[in-house]
């Protein structure tokens, strides 16, 4: 009996690896036509989450989309969003799986971007002007999103929109972030604050603490 069980074990394990690289998304095959741009080298992991809105997605070559990434455009499929993309993914990224990317108007994120499991980006909230309307009804707010090259998102990160991080940073595993942090920023918190900074003259740093005392003479 443990001999068929094994045999049939490595059956399923091995069939399940088929399917998964014949259901990964490639610039090969049909699915991966429907993008603006799916470079080459670039893979989304069977099995995808909602993905809607291609033609106004573009993914830069070797980046790899992990499974059950959710990747969309728009409030739903079949919208015409313009002549322009909308979500831009650089070169050479990474995005963990069941992370969702949520674009309306403009989401960037640049090259050798790495992003832990379950991130949540968006460029679109709801709003509360009107306290006789109920939230999910009034009409949300845009504000585009940028993300700088080689940063890292830690597992769980909410980039809200508005949201602009510079290169090199750094976001918190659990972090809501909004606002703008510039290079080498690693930020923390929710809401998210900048905890670490980088300067030639001080290396990295708390920018709200003291100079640390061996750095204090190279900053005089």
């Amino acid at each position: 009996m443990s001999l068929v069980r094994r045999a049939v074990g490595t059956l399923v394990h091995r069939g399940y690896a088929a399917i998964r690289r014949a259901g990964a998304i490639t610039p090969a095959n049909p699915a991966g036509h429907r993008f603006g741009r799916l470079g080459e080298g670039a893979t989304i992991a069977f099995p995808p989450g909602a993905i809607f809105g291609e033609p106004w997605i573009e993914i830069g070559d070797h980046t790899l989309v992990g499974e059950r990434v959710s990747l969309s455009c728009g409030m739903n499929p079949g919208l015409d969003l313009g002549p322009g993309s909308i979500l831009r993914i650089g070169r050479g990224c990474s995005i963990g799986r069941g992370s969702h990317i949520v674009a309306h108007q403009s989401i960037d994120i640049g090259e050798d971007v790495f992003t832990g499991p379950y991130v949540y980006i968006t460029d679109q909230n709801h709003v509360y002007d009107d306290p006789d309307i109920p939230i999910g009804r009034q009409w949300p707010r845009n504000s585009p999103v940028s993300i700088g090259s080689g940063s890292w998102l830690g597992a769980g990160a909410i980039i809200l929109p508005g949201t602009t991080l510079g290169r090199q940073c750094v976001v918190a595993a659990g972090a809501v972030v909004r606002g703008t942090f510039p290079d080498h920023s690693v930020v923390a918190g929710v809401p998210a604050k900048l905890v670490r900074g980088y300067t030639p003259e001080l290396g990295w740093h708390n920018p709200a603490g003291p100079i640390p005392l061996n750095r204090r003479a190279n900053a005089s």
